[in-house]
């Protein structure tokens, strides 16, 4: 062949070369964008049948296998600067198999054991783990192991939903009074896991929905103190409320009402601190009597709900889930991550798809508010203290209960304000304000508990 006639074809060839890779480059991202469309409008592939009465999440893994993927990482221990737990070594032995636990806060922080002198805390107090571990971490404390416990404790700590339906021949609500009043260890004989998918979706739809008697009843009366009558979660939630909801079923306050200890969400008149104390101080609830000073106060739970409310995040629309279980993307799936966990362990997710800063920053804005937290309530600890002590010197110099009564009240007040960030597990970051405004209000009932005591 003529050169001339090599040197017209060569161009040729390559542009027909070109133009079929490039041909077959379209149709595989052709072929990949229907494959992830597909994926996309087939969220899960039905294996095994799931009913209202499947409470083992490892049954519902088999059809949503990336979702129990990631629920099972619960199981991870990791700390942050001021939360989070660290493996510690641990002997097994009758009753408690644990070869690890996490850290005890009564031992980091000795004036929290004297702030519940007389109540069980006092005793065993631990870090939080993963959800993988809240029912084997209640089970075998000695607040459980030591004291009688009734069964409503359960509520927070495990799939209850199929032993209420059980117990209540299908009727939650007479489940619920029934394992409330049951001690702990039979209670226990009904529940076999922590909680799982059960206990916040649907089986048939997958929609969200709300499984715990007590969070119906306290949603209700909450939203009656604000003028909103009859309001049933199930139906008048949104999507993006229900979101928080679901985690709000335990991660709350509330108190064992009654001889029957119904667990009870005390939102009749708000969900602020001084709210939840003026109803506590209208039905005379007490938690127990200070071993020390002899103060009759209350003990706080776990209030992330209470507190996340007055945060800007839930100002902004917020849910819990979209900073605690961001989406992600699996191929052409976007789902939410179940591995629940503090948003600083997983800042790209959780906190950069609003919040356009570094990583670094985002961390260093937390930690910053965490830290003023922390030595903010040093001071409201350092203060409680010294309340206690004036409280009990005063009883051994032989002052009455009527001499004592106005400082009970600031005991009780200042305690549970302190008490009611403290328990609340994000170290100030849900409501930065509102926390340091309580932790104020503390180191105020404190001193005029002292200065009580000094008008003698």
């Amino acid at each position: 062949m003529p050169d001339s006639k090599r040197t017209t074809l060569r161009p040729i060839l390559i542009a027909t070369v070109i133009t079929a890779l490039a041909t077959l480059g379209i149709a595989a991202l052709l072929v990949n964008i229907f494959e992830r469309k597909q994926e996309a409008r087939n969220p899960f592939f039905k294996v095994v049948e799931i009913t209202d009465e499947t409470p083992d999440p490892a049954h519902w893994g088999k059809n949503f296998p990336l979702h129990y993927a990631s629920y099972k990482s619960t199981v991870d221990m990791q700390r942050t600067r001021y939360g989070g737990s660290e493996g510690h070594p641990h002997s097994p032995k009758k009753g408690d198999e644990r070869s690890v636990v996490s850290q005890s806060k009564i031992e980091e922080d000795p004036r929290l054991k004297r702030m519940w002198l007389g109540y069980p805390f006092s005793v065993d107090f631990r870090e939080e783990r993963g959800h993988a571990y809240m029912l084997l971490d209640q089970e075998t404390t000695r607040r459980v192991t030591e004291f009688k416990q009734p069964g409503a404790c359960i509520n927070c700590h495990a799939s209850a939903y199929t032993a209420y339906k059980k117990l209540g021949n299908g009727d939650i609500f007479a489940g619920f009074e029934k394992i409330n009043q049951m001690p702990y260890a039979e209670a226990h004989k009904n529940i076999e896991h922590p909680v799982a998918c059960i206990d916040c979706h649907e089986p048939t739809s997958m929609k969200l929905r709300i499984t715990r008697p007590a969070f119906i009843e306290g949603i209700k009366v909450f939203k009656a103190s604000q003028g909103i009558a009859n309001y049933d979660v199930q139906t008048m939630a949104t999507t993006q409320e229900m979101r928080s909801y679901v985690c709000g079923q335990c991660h709350v306050e509330y108190y064992f009402k009654g001889p029957e200890k119904r667990l009870t969400f005390p939102w009749h008149k708000g969900l602020k601190v001084e709210n939840i104390t003026a109803y506590y101080d209208e039905v005379k609830h007490k938690d127990f009597v200070h071993k020390d000073s002899g103060a009759p106060v209350l003990k706080a739970q776990h209030p992330e709900f209470e507190m996340y409310n007055q945060g800007v995040h839930a100002r902004s629309g917020v849910a819990c889930a979209d900073c605690h279980m961001p989406y992600k993307r699996e191929g052409g799936l976007k789902i939410s991550d179940h591995h629940v966990r503090s948003p600083l362990l997983n800042i790209n997710r959780a906190c950069q798809g609003c919040h356009h800063f570094s990583e670094e920053e985002m961390k260093d804005r937390v930690e910053t508010i965490q830290q003023r937290f922390f030595g903010a309530r040093n001071i409201a600890m350092d203060a409680l203290m010294e309340l206690i002590t004036d409280l009990q010197e005063a009883k051994a110099k032989g002052a009455t209960e009527a001499d004592l009564a106005k400082s009970y009240d600031f005991q009780r007040k200042a305690q549970f304000y302190l008490d009611f960030v403290e328990a609340e597990n994000s170290t100030g970051f849900h409501a930065p304000q509102e926390a340091m405004r309580i932790l104020t209000e503390s180191v105020d009932f404190s001193r005029k508990g002292q200065l009580a005591l000094r008008k003698k």
